[in-house]
């Protein structure tokens, strides 16, 4: 849609306003968790609940730097590989940017429409989950998650300096970071499992096997692909592929959005005991659960 660049102009002139605003004054609490100002202020959360969702809708979901960006230049090419490149009407950024006018557009445009969001499972619009939109939701290890988390924070104009490693180590373990506590997150998506429009995929398993998670994704969106197609979309939607072009597609925050794009970076960031502060959390909250086996933390995290 037309309005997709409009959206995107809005973003760019966002990061420029919140590159004057103090550390202090680019986060603010709503519900008890913390929002970037310049990008979804009080005024969009408190119209989102609004939000007319339909049926065919496609919903890409993530908490920050679990792969979102990744994921969606894979999803839209393989929208585009299996339609023909129909056109898809493109709502984005996050559902949680969009103001009230904004919203009057969302409303009229035409089917399918792509969204995204990082918004916690219990904070997503009821409609889509009324209208039983599918939904793809993108999990990563915590520890990578953290450190990715942290590189962003010191990167992007919307969010405060992390100041250093050790403070954003504490302030991510404790949710004092945008978007909350990562394994609140996790656990309220535990509860969705079993939901037949909700896919849960991880970070790693679509690193190790691109082929399968794409073919998975489209089996999941009802859309068909050619094993050629599936290789197409694998080669050409690779991190790297994607990073090498990414100043062409997110301009100036092209090298913030696609920064390493790999498994197991923590090991160059964490102290053994921020490594066991970690592994205890992790056993606390999701030990026993079926998101917590999905995630495979010993593989990648210990």
């Amino acid at each position: 849609m037309t309005t997709s660049q409009s959206l995107r102009d809005q973003i760019a002139a966002r990061h420029n306003k919140a590159a004057e605003l103090s550390d202090e004054d680019k986060l603010y609490r709503y519900n008890g968790v913390l929002y970037p100002e310049m990008m979804c202020p009080e005024s969009h959360l408190k119209v989102l609940g609004d939000t007319k969702a339909r049926p065919d809708d496609i919903m890409l979901v993530a908490y920050p730097k679990c792969g979102f960006t990744w994921m969606l230049g894979v999803l839209k090419t393989i929208i585009a590989e299996a339609t023909g490149n129909k056109v898809v009407t493109e709502i984005l950024p996050l559902i949680e940017f969009l103001s009230r006018e904004d919203f009057k557009i969302f409303d009229e445009a035409p089917s399918p429409r792509f969204v995204g969001t990082h918004m916690h499972p219990d904070n997503i619009p009821v409609s889509f989950y009324t209208k039983k939109t599918k939904m793809l939701v993108i999990l990563r290890n915590p520890k990578d998650t953290l450190v990715s988390y942290y590189h962003f924070y010191n990167n992007n104009p919307v969010l405060p300096s992390a100041k250093s490693w050790d403070t954003f180590f504490s302030q991510f373990m404790s949710g004092n970071v945008a978007y909350g506590l990562y394994f609140d997150y996790i656990l309220a998506w535990e509860k969705k499992m079993d939901d037949p429009n909700v896919k849960i995929i991880t970070y790693e398993e679509l690193k190790q096997d691109p082929s399968q998670g794409i073919r998975d994704i489209s089996t999941f969106f009802g859309l068909t692909l050619t094993e050629d197609q599936v290789q197409q979309v694998a080669e050409g939607t690779s991190f790297d592929a994607m990073k090498k072009n990414s100043a062409k597609t997110h301009a100036t925050m092209g090298s913030v959005f696609f920064r390493k794009g790999m498994v197991g970076d923590w090991k160059n960031h964490f102290t053994p005991e921020q490594s066991q502060e970690m592994d205890d959390a992790f056993n606390k909250h999701l030990a026993g659960t079926r998101l917590g086996a999905k995630l495979n933390y010993q593989q990648y995290c210990q």
